[in-house]
């Protein structure tokens, strides 16, 4: 799976601590998976917010990387630095969207990779991408969102059209990108359930909608 695994992701460490630096420049990778899903409209936003994200964060952790060595070290930090404010503001905001955007992807991909499906039509993944959006973003979204997402669904790419997508255009076995999804899958799912662990564990989760 080219797009996927170009970049690996470190292994997460057992006092769930992740290092800032090879988190950002691993997930840099990962905004250029929304193009595998057509529909500008719906999923270049999505795109440019993961995007966006990112660079806020490495903005943040460029301006000291002693001090905001960890993921957690930034919400920490930011807590004292922001008082009332947080966590609405800075790079703990950035995060927060940036594992929603994250998780949309993750549960869309474990689904194909577990073969949930629509029997009739199997090779379209609007099952698959109404359960990502389902756990991922529709209760962040305000009615008007929501209505265009789950519109979104009839104009997905069929899932053969998605995996070679991923593939760079290349021709590959379906076996085989599943097998590497479930590889991708396996190596990030542990980090981002760490944050949203951590975001839980300091309070830093917000529920407005976008």
């Amino acid at each position: 799976m080219a797009l996927l695994l170009e970049h690996e992701f470190k292994p997460l460490p057992a006092d769930k601590q992740i290092e800032t630096l090879p988190f950002l420049e691993a997930v840099a990778h990962l905004p250029p998976f929304f193009d595998c899903l057509g529909t500008p409209i719906v999923y270049s936003p999505v795109k440019a917010d993961l995007t966006g994200n990112i660079k806020k964060i490495r903005a943040v952790y460029d301006s000291n990387p002693a001090k905001f060595k960890t993921l957690q070290n930034i919400l920490e930090v930011e807590r004292e630095l922001h008082g009332s404010a947080w966590p609405k503001t800075g790079a703990t905001l950035a995060l927060m969207w940036l594992k929603r955007g994250l998780k949309f992807m993750l549960v869309l991909l474990q689904s194909i990779s577990d073969g949930e499906r629509d029997e009739e039509h199997p090779n379209l993944i609007r099952v698959n991408a109404l359960k990502a959006y389902e756990i991922a973003l529709k209760k962040y979204h305000g009615w008007m969102l929501q209505k265009l997402f789950t519109g979104s669904v009839y104009a997905l790419p069929y899932k053969s059209d998605l995996l070679k997508a991923l593939e760079k255009g290349k021709e590959v076995k379906e076996e085989e990108s599943i097998e590497k999804i479930h590889q991708f899958l396996t190596r990030v799912t542990p980090i981002l359930d760490a944050i949203y662990e951590m975001y839980t564990k300091m309070n830093a989760e917000l529920s407005y909608k976008a």
